[in-house]
Order: structure tokens, then sequence, then C-alpha cells
């Protein structure tokens, strides 16, 4: 998205905050956020009880995680129908993933 011209940019803003405020008014909304580029990150592991970090980026990858919606709906069917509603679907990819309840 770094390349885009500044006013397709902004059309693509529009259509993640629109998308963003249906859920919240549909109550289905928990927590969006856009991330950091992956060269921003922290990788932590312990390692005989010493704590490592390493900066990032980790991996070669094309693709990188942008962001994030956290939302409440009732099944994958629904998930899905709402990723597809995303900007990031039409030019990229957009996983969905049921949470694992602790």
């Amino acid at each position: 998205m770094a390349n885009r011209r500044p006013e397709d940019m902004m059309a693509t803003v529009k259509e993640y905050v629109a998308v963003a405020d249906d859920l919240r008014q549909n109550g289905q909304m928990v927590v969006a956020e856009r991330l950091q580029p992956a060269a921003t990150a922290t990788a932590v592991r312990v390692r005989d009880g010493k704590t490592l970090t390493t900066d990032g980026p980790f991996a070669e990858t094309k693709e990188q995680l942008g962001g994030f919606y956290l939302i409440d709906v009732k099944g994958v069917d629904e998930a899905v129908r709402v990723a597809a509603r995303l900007p990031a679907a039409r030019n990229g990819c957009v996983e969905v993933r049921p949470i694992h309840a602790m």
C-alpha cells in the first residue's frame, strides 16, 4: 500500500472505516487495529531462563499481517462475508480464524 497514490489510499481507508462502523453499529466489533510494519517487530524467546529478543523482520515474505479485526459473529460463514468486504480481500488476502476459547 505504501506505493499507492494518496487519493487511492484515502479511498481504501474510507472503505475500512465504513466496514468497521457497520460492525460497531451491529454490535459485532470487538476491536480492530492496524499494525506497524514487520520491520518494527521484536521476537521474544526464553531459552534456559534467559529472555532473548531479536528485531524484525523475521521472514522473507510477500504477505505480512497489516492489522486485525476481532469480531463477534455467529460462525465462519458470517466472518467470511465480513472479510470479503475488506479492501485487502481484493488485492491481497484476508485470513479468517476462530478464537481458541480458554
